[in-house]
């Protein structure tokens, strides 16, 4: 089923960069964040990393455009940025690098040849790679799944499969756009993706037998899914008892992208060939909008 549904995103996205009617390159450059076990509030700068775009998209009409594309991202958070006591005594942390394929539509409220300025709001349907990964307490780079920190796969453990790092989420947001020139458009751009798992952090249900988890998965597995003893004043804090919370998973993980959108119209007539713009707005001999207020 996952390889069906990003068959048919991946056929959609090529499809657009294969039609030749108003074809756009669109750029993106900003934020990325996350929302989940390791990071309570749903939209903070606080512990943002990096997010980079690349989409084509075509218009319908002048209120209807399709996209699809690509979109690379960065995202990470630390207990010991959080508020919570618990959260902070748990003591753990999570980065992982994000690969998505979009393929969607934007839906533009005055137009886009309706004057210098168009708001948006956009949907989509994604298909994602993650593969969350933590450093230990020498420094050295340990990715978590095949760890099974909280039993995935173990025995004793039958309700808890591996979890798959290949996903799909639900890319909503909205945004606004500026006239440059004839072929180019600015714009600032926000977008939250649904996803439909609790593990983008590794961390979900609970704590498991340390004697299963290292019979198992050995050594490495027991110290990266228990980290309170790196702690100074709790390095002799014993593991805790079987089944007690680690995480919540009554919701899942979600992340986002806040950044700067430069778009470039590739095939069309150009703006000034229809009465000099969006809206018959005059432009220099540059291309750029005169009396935009």
């Amino acid at each position: 089923m996952q390889k069906k549904l990003l068959t048919l995103i991946f056929t959609a996205s090529s499809f657009l960069f294969s039609t030749a009617q108003d074809l756009r390159l669109n750029l993106f450059g900003g934020m990325a964040n996350y929302n989940g076990d390791l990071q309570a509030k749903p939209l903070t700068f606080q512990q943002a990393r990096y997010a980079l775009g690349l989409w084509a998209s075509y218009d319908i009409n002048p209120y209807i455009m399709l996209r699809g594309g690509l979109h690379f991202a960065n995202v990470r958070a630390e207990d010991r940025f959080q508020t919570n006591p618990f959260n902070q005594l748990r003591n753990l942390s999570f980065s992982t690098n994000i690969y998505e394929l979009h393929a969607g539509a934007e839906y533009h409220f005055l137009g886009m040849d309706r004057g210098a300025f168009s708001p948006y709001v956009f949907g989509a349907l994604a298909g994602f790679y993650y593969n969350p990964y933590a450093y230990d307490q020498t420094g050295n780079k340990v990715f978590l799944k095949p760890l099974s920190t909280e039993g995935q796969g173990l025995p004793g453990y039958p309700d808890r499969k591996p979890y798959s790092l290949t996903q799909f989420a639900v890319p909503v947001g909205f945004g606004v756009r500026m006239v440059l020139t004839d072929r180019l458009d600015v714009g600032v751009e926000i977008g939250y993706r649904k996803t439909f798992t609790d593990y983008m952090d590794d961390v979900s249900k609970t704590y498991v037998d340390p004697t299963v988890l290292f019979a198992n998965r050995g050594a490495k597995a027991v110290e990266m899914s228990y980290r309170t003893p790196e702690l100074p004043t709790h390095s002799n804090d014993p593991y805790p008892p079987n089944l007690q919370v680690r995480g919540g998973s009554q919701y899942d993980d979600n992340y986002y992208f806040l950044g700067v959108t430069l778009s470039y119209r590739i095939t069309g007539g150009d703006r000034s060939n229809s009465g000099g713009g969006r809206g018959g707005r005059k432009r220099s001999s540059l291309g750029c909008p005169i009396n935009v207020f």
